[in-house]
């Protein structure tokens, strides 16, 4: 729904000189998350560091509010030429984009030129196909509604339950209203028109929600007063892709997305926009195609701390979070809550991950592995016996299988070796007057 932004995404907006557009939107601090999983709850806040510069704290928002509000603040500016359209095709001369072909608000038909195209529109991108050689993959959908007129008694916090089969989220996005989110089977969405949704909703997910902090209170009403503005969304994922052809960019979930349950979607964009701008603005002007593409092949090793940390962290997470009669993935499900409700230095190192206000992939390595020991002792208690051995044997086989595609595909290099993340944390990651 893009309606958290990370404590990370507001140092981004705040480099970028937008801090102010979270403003007058009836955003609502976020400053932590409230895990519930058979009974049993645990409360994660991100971490107060001296090596975050910026208010460890997100953002809980209306989504359109803010996009509004950053559309406005570029349209003010004085070098900036706002023109609304339906871009049709990318303009393409011997391999090289030179500009669009789009309708405007009269239905006219009309080519601009450019030296540097930017693709951004979105995981049902049109145009990405023409730009690079990559496919989303469907991983599940989101059924989303707004209940109206509410306050949960804890809203700085996102409330997320370890639902079976699909987890299911509760958060505060303005003073009073609430966003319910719940998962569900990619080839299982139950009919809205039959009351299928409804008897889903009420007699499937809120028996599994707390009634602490009015959580299943607030859903109940929402599904009382008829799903206000019921939401179905796809949860996609997609690796990023280099774009090989000269004068065109992508960027934001045409370019890569992940599993949305981390919220982080927003963060990684606009860390993306901030090296692009950082390296643009080194140039004298943009007409040089040559320099423009060398800078370009650099953004996609600068941006693999954040990408490669997030991308990982929301493949992982999503895949643990589904229950199964598997006694070895149940174990790994139980480890990862016991993990992150054990307080210390585990706590506080993933909420730093999660909020992107640490953004070392090796660390999220090391941290997965405690997870994954963490499952092996859980199964192996409280006496180790054939089977239960046999089960934490799978449950790291099941850890190294999901670990391991991810560093195929984000790259062993990016993910292990340190020094890209320092370079990252030196370069994008200082204080916003910086």
């Amino acid at each position: 729904m893009g309606e958290l932004m990370q404590a990370g995404g507001r140092l981004k907006l705040a480099q970028l000189g937008l801090e102010d557009c979270l403003k007058e939107i009836d955003a609502q601090e976020s400053h932590s998350l409230a895990i519930y999983k058979d009974g049993k709850h645990g409360t994660l806040y991100y971490p107060s560091s001296t090596k975050f510069p910026y208010e460890p704290q997100g953002r809980f928002l209306r989504n359109g509010r803010l996009v509004q509000r950053l559309r406005k603040k570029a349209a003010s500016l004085a070098n900036v030429q706002l023109e609304e359209g339906t871009v049709k095709s990318l303009i393409e001369e011997k391999g090289m984009v030179k500009g669009v072909t789009y309708k405007n608000s009269a239905g006219e038909e009309i080519t601009a030129f450019a030296p540097l195209t930017v693709v951004c529109d979105g995981c049902y991108s049109n145009l990405r196909r023409s730009a690079i050689d990559n496919k989303e993959e469907v991983l599940s959908h989101f059924v989303g509604f707004v209940v109206k007129n509410s306050r949960l008694e804890d809203p700085h916090s996102m409330h997320l339950t370890f639902c079976k089969p699909f987890p299911c989220v509760i958060y505060q996005i303005t003073s009073d209203e609430v966003r319910v989110a719940a998962e569900l089977p990619a080839d299982s969405i139950p009919s809205m028109a039959n009351g299928d949704m409804v008897n889903f909703l009420k007699k499937t997910v809120a028996p599994q929600i707390p009634e602490t902090g009015k959580l299943r209170e607030t859903l109940l009403k929402g599904v009382d007063e008829g799903l206000l503005e019921v939401k179905i969304h796809a949860t996609m994922s997609m690796s990023a892709k280099p774009c090989d052809k000269k004068g065109v960019i992508v960027l934001g979930d045409a370019f890569n997305m992940r599993h949305p349950i981390i919220a982080s979607g927003m963060m990684v964009a606009l860390s993306d926009v901030l090296i692009i701008r950082n390296l643009l603005r080194s140039l004298p002007n943009i007409g040089n195609t040559k320099k423009v593409s060398e800078l370009i092949k650099s953004f996609y090793i600068i941006r693999k701390p954040m990408a490669a940390t997030v991308n990982t962290l929301a493949a992982v997470f999503s895949q643990v979070l589904i229950a199964t009669t598997d006694e070895a993935r149940e174990g790994m499900r139980q480890g990862c809550f016991n993990y992150l409700c054990s307080g210390g230095f585990r706590t506080t190192g993933m909420m730093a991950i999660l909020g992107g206000m640490n953004p070392r992939p090796l660390t999220l390595v090391l941290h997965l592995v405690a997870i994954t020991l963490t499952s092996m002792g859980y199964l192996l208690s409280p006496f180790p016996s054939p089977r239960r051995f046999w089960h934490s044997l799978r449950t790291f086989a099941l850890a190294l299988k999901m670990l391991g595609a991810h560093l195929v595909d984000e790259g062993f290099k990016e993910m292990l070796i340190p020094t890209n993340a320092a370079a990252y944390r030196r370069n994008y990651m200082a204080t916003a007057s910086d």
